[in-house]
């Protein structure tokens, strides 16, 4: 990936954390933002690498979203 390409995966990065970051309980922002990006370079859409993010964060970091 180039840079151009890199920093508009991170400003896209950084839009859906806002989302998630209103919401959770404290962490450590580069662990969303790594698996948020590591899905969107699978291919994933948006909405799936939040979903894959959120799910990383929960299962692995023990960062639970209460719901709604």
């Amino acid at each position: 990936m180039d840079v151009a390409g890199l920093a508009r995966l991170l400003h896209e990065t950084s839009e859906h954390h806002g989302a998630f970051e209103a919401v959770a309980p404290p962490h450590d922002w580069w662990d969303w933002y790594a698996a948020y990006m590591a899905a969107r370079e699978r291919g994933r859409s948006a909405e799936e690498a939040s979903a894959a993010a959120a799910r990383y964060m929960a299962e692995v970091k023990g960062v639970i979203v209460p719901p709604a």
